[in-house]
Formats: C-alpha cells, structure tokens, sequence
C-alpha cells in the first residue's frame, strides 16, 4: 500500500543517490474481548535489493515517497486469530546503506534479494494489551547509494577518465575539451575476448579540497568505497582547473589525489591501485615521462619541493603503471591486461585468506573438542 506524503531528494543530472523515505508499519487489528480472540499483527515495510533498480525509478514510481504495510485483520467469532496485515516491499538498487535520519545506520543491501526490516507492524489487541492493537513503528529512513563496481576512476577534470571509459567499454559517457564534463557518475563494463566482464565506474573530477566537500566532493568520493581497486588517469602535461589556481605537474597531480582519498577516509590508499598516465600523444609527453618515473621511483626525494599540505601521510603503492593516450589508442589494450589481471590477484589473495581463517578456525574447534 502507498500513500501521499512528502519527498526529500538529492540529485545531479539526472542521477540520484539519496533519497529519504517515510515508513510505517501496519497498525494490528483488533481484539475479541469476550472469546478472548487476538488481533491479527500489522504488515512489516522491507527494503528488498534489486538489480536494474535505482532510486530515479522509486522517485518516479512513487513520487510521494510514503510506504504504509497492511493493517492486521480483526479477531472475530469465525477467525479469533486474525491474519497478519500485507507486507510492503520497497524494492532498492544494490549497494544501498539504510540510515535513520538522524545518520545512524541500520543496515546495508549488497546483493540481490537481500531483505531489509525499515518498519516493523504493530501487535494484534490481546489479553497483553487489553484487546487493544498497537500502531506500527514509523520512521524516516534515508537511502544512500554508493556504486558498487570493480574498478573506479579518479582523477582530476580532464584527466581524459570519459574518453578512456568510451575506450575501454561500451558506455557513452559526455566527453568536451573543458573540465567538469562528468557531472555524474558513469557506469560501463569492459567486455573481454572470453566473455568475462568488468564493471568499471567513471567518478566525476576530484578537486583540491574534494574531502572537505569542496565542489559536492563527498558525493563523488563516497562512490570510490565499494570499488574493488582504483585506477588513477593524470594527464601527463599537468593540470591547472582555472586561470585562478595553481598548475600542477603529473607528479603532484598524484600526490594531491591520493592526499584527498587520504584525507576523506584513509582505508581508501589501502586499496589495489593502478596508474594510467594519459595523453601520450601530446608533444613533450616521453620527457615528461621519463621525469615522472625517476619521482615515483622514490617520492620521498621530491618531497622537499612540495608544499606540506600537497604531502600524503601514505603514497599509493600503483601495481604497475601503463602510459596510454585515448587519442590513439596507446595502450589501452595493455591497460585492460591489467585490470584483468590485478582483479584475478585480489580474487586469489582473498580466497587464500579466507581458506586461511576456515582452517585456523577449525583447528581451534577441534583443539576445544579434545580439552573438553
């Protein structure tokens, strides 16, 4: 059952990735007094995950935002238990965290078909409550979304993250000679000869002070969270966002972007990492090049030439770096390797690691079996 009410919704473009619900629970149905009959429970409101939902479908769908569960049927002389009140489902995108409005987290809905109580019904009137039924639980839940996708690319308007996302999947992302082209996240997927597929989210362009929201940073860096690894694009030449603001070489260009993953949630440089150094087609890129290998090779030795506030607590530690251009296509082929393969190898560590604590687990079990 939906009803009217009122709507509070954030959104860029046509993308939304909060959304505020109001639930209730379904009030439970009268009780019989005289026969001692009890009052059917009122329906619960659940959040189910589904795949090929977005919070843009529930807005249109349901522009009122209110779902209200069944009421419990009455005790009566022919039934004296009286059925349960109609659930309401509300079906969700994958990789939603449910909140209550006050930010506390209820949970989280990853996969599909997973189930999520937001409003529990109220109890049937009984001898407990002198036949009278109680109200269901109501409440404002907030549903926020965070992409989830294998790989995530970050970097600075510019950088070339659309033209190198077109290149490398099937999606059509907005591509333009100016910053700030992305304003929405981008979803593709990297196709492979032996049919095996790779998600791949496109993050509109950090800025510097992206993790105290400068430029709606936090929507954008919430995103990187559920991203399997990362993967960097520079610009070889450098970047400058406007007349106003400081040029920045591709050695600094790194160092601010992992300083702004570092500095919104520090588990973020823990995560496997790749660097596309993009625009080789560009005059001067090889000497550039060749500059920006001798920095990485050892960051420490540079970092007396920096600022203190451009310095990360923890470099990123790339798993290889391939220089590409979307231009002419240098190198995407070898980029696409490496994702591939660097997927393969997290798989694979985390498997081991889990047959790990199975064992060690099982070993203790059986050590507490003998003592006992």
């Amino acid at each position: 059952m939906v009803r009217c009410g009122r709507a509070v919704l954030r959104k860029y473009g046509n993308f939304i990735d909060d959304l505020r619900l109001y639930v209730r629970g379904g009030t439970g149905g009268m009780g019989y007094p005289r026969l001692g009959g009890e009052g059917g429970r009122g329906g619960d409101v659940w959040l189910v995950a589904q795949e090929r939902t977005t919070l843009k479908t529930i807005r249109d769908r349901y522009p009122q935002k209110r779902f209200v569960a069944g009421t419990g049927a009455n005790s009566s002389v022919k039934a004296l238990k009286g059925e349960k009140g109609k659930d309401c489902e509300v079906h969700v995108p994958l990789g939603i965290s449910v909140l209550c409005d006050d930010g506390k987290q209820i949970g989280e809905l990853n996969e599909a078909g997973e189930r999520l109580l937001a409003a529990r019904g109220g109890l049937g009137g009984s001898l407990a409550t002198n036949f009278v039924p109680c109200k269901g639980q109501r409440r404002i839940v907030r549903l926020d979304l965070k992409l989830i996708a294998d790989v995530g690319l970050v970097g600075f308007p510019n950088a070339g993250k659309s033209s190198l996302l077109s290149k490398i999947s099937h999606a059509k992302p907005e591509i333009a000679n100016y910053a700030f082209t992305t304003i929405q996240p981008e979803l593709g997927k990297i196709m492979y000869a032996d049919y095996k597929q790779i998600s791949v989210a496109d993050l509109p362009g950090l800025i510097e002070g992206a993790h105290a929201n400068r430029g709606m940073g936090h929507k954008f860096l919430k995103h990187i969270e559920r991203t399997k690894q990362l993967l960097l694009v520079v610009d070889i030449s450098g970047f400058q966002l406007s007349v106003k603001t400081q040029f920045r070489t591709a050695f600094e260009t790194i160092l601010l972007l992992t300083k702004e993953l570092e500095l919104y949630k520090e588990e973020l440089v823990t995560k496997p990492a790749l660097l596309a150094i993009n625009k080789m087609d560009l005059p001067c890129a090889k000497d550039n090049l060749d500059e920006l290998m001798k920095q990485l090779q050892n960051p420490q030795d540079f970092f007396h030439l920096l600022e203190d506030e451009m310095i990360p607590e923890k470099t990123l530690e790339f798993k290889d770096l391939i220089p590409i251009s979307t231009y002419t296509g240098e190198g995407i082929e070898k980029l696409k390797t490496c994702i591939r393969k660097l997927i393969y190898e997290e798989a694979e560590r985390e498997n081991e690691e889990y047959q790990k604590k199975k064992l060690l687990l099982l070993q203790t079990s059986e050590e507490q079996m003998k003592r006992s």
